[in-house]
C-alpha cells in the first residue's frame, strides 16, 4: 500500500505542475485572446520602432552627405580666395616686365620666372590663365574693355587681350579683358 500512497502523492504533483504551467513549454499552452492581443500591439511596437530607427539612419546618412557637399563648396571657396590674393602680385610683375623689357637683365629674367612661377601656382590649383586673342567673344570668359574697328579681323572676335583671367566656367576668379573688334554693318 505504501507504494501506492506514493504514486497517488507524485500524480497529484504532476497534477500540481501542470496546471500552474511549470513543465509545460509556450507552444504547448493556448494564449488567451487577451494575450495575443498585447502580442499584436508588442510587434506593431516593434514595427514602429524599427522604422523609425531606419529613419534615424536615413537621416543620419543623409546629414553626412550633406556636411560633406558643405565642405566641399567651403574648400572651394577658400582657394578661390587664396589665389584671388595672388592676381596683384602677377599684375604687378607684369607692370614691372613692360618697363624693364629695354634692358634685358637677369632680374627680368628673374621677374619672368616668379611670374610664371605664380601662375603655375594658379593653374595648379584649378585656375588656368587665359590669355587667348583671335578668338570669338565670349561673354562668360570676356570682359570687353574696348570695341576697336579693325578690318583684318573677324566681327565679335578678340582683337587684343589687355589682362588676362584665370579660370574657367564657374571656377572663374576674373574674366578675361579684351578688346573685341566691332561689328560690321
Amino acid at each position: 500500500m505504501a507504494t501506492t500512497g506514493k504514486s497517488a502523492e507524485q500524480g497529484t504533483a504532476s497534477a500540481d505542475a501542470a496546471g500552474t504551467g511549470a513543465e509545460s513549454g509556450p507552444q504547448d499552452a493556448p494564449v488567451p485572446a487577451v494575450g495575443q492581443e498585447r502580442i499584436r500591439e508588442l510587434e506593431a511596437k516593434v514595427a514602429d520602432l524599427e522604422d523609425r530607427w531606419r529613419r534615424a539612419m536615413a537621416d543620419a546618412d543623409n546629414q553626412r552627405k550633406r556636411h560633406a557637399a558643405e565642405l566641399r563648396a567651403e574648400r572651394g571657396a577658400e582657394r578661390a580666395r587664396v589665389a584671388a590674393a595672388f592676381l596683384p602680385i602677377i599684375d604687378n610683375l607684369e607692370l614691372a616686365l613692360a618697363h624693364a623689357g629695354a634692358d634685358p637683365t637677369a632680374v627680368v629674367q628673374g621677374v619672368l620666372a616668379i611670374r610664371d612661377q605664380a601662375v603655375q601656382l594658379l593653374a595648379g590649383l584649378g585656375y588656368g590663365r587665359d590669355d587667348e586673342s583671335a578668338v570669338p567673344f565670349d561673354p562668360a570668359r570676356h570682359e570687353v574693355v574696348a570695341v576697336v574697328d579693325d578690318p583684318d579681323a573677324e566681327p565679335n572676335t578678340v582683337t587684343r587681350v589687355v589682362r588676362p583671367g584665370y579660370g574657367t566656367g564657374g571656377g572663374q576668379l576674373r574674366p578675361t579683358a579684351v578688346t573685341v573688334a566691332k561689328p560690321r554693318g
